[in-house]
């Protein structure tokens, strides 16, 4: 997911078009369920790629009560920390049209 460096989406809360999100469905409750499904696939993404970074670091002990603080793995949890929301991310892709998706119904 290299492309989460390079996204344009708001850190912040943003207030949008409704037109321009439901432009390419005519329909807003169909375009948030798309915008939906893609946020759970980049939070599952992004997840995937924090814990795999994360074990880069991990130190493994049997005592319970040593406790390491890794400087690395606490820069890579702050990166991560400041990233856009998944949802925001996967609204700034609907609005740039990068996002595929197809209406099965309509071609049944």
């Amino acid at each position: 997911m290299s492309n989460l460096r390079k996204t344009e989406a708001p850190v912040s809360t943003v207030t949008l078009d409704k037109n321009k999100i439901d432009a390419p469905t005519d329909n807003i409750y169909e375009a948030i369920s798309i915008i939906a499904k893609r946020a759970t696939q980049i939070n599952s993404e992004i997840k995937k790629e924090l814990i795999e970074k994360l074990e880069e670091f991990a130190t493994y002990t049997d005592s319970l009560e040593e406790i390491f603080e890794n400087k690395e793995q606490i820069e890579v949890s702050k990166f991560y920390e400041k990233l856009p929301k998944p949802q925001a991310i996967a609204v700034e892709e609907w609005l740039n049209d990068k996002i595929y998706y197809r209406n099965t119904e309509k071609e049944a």
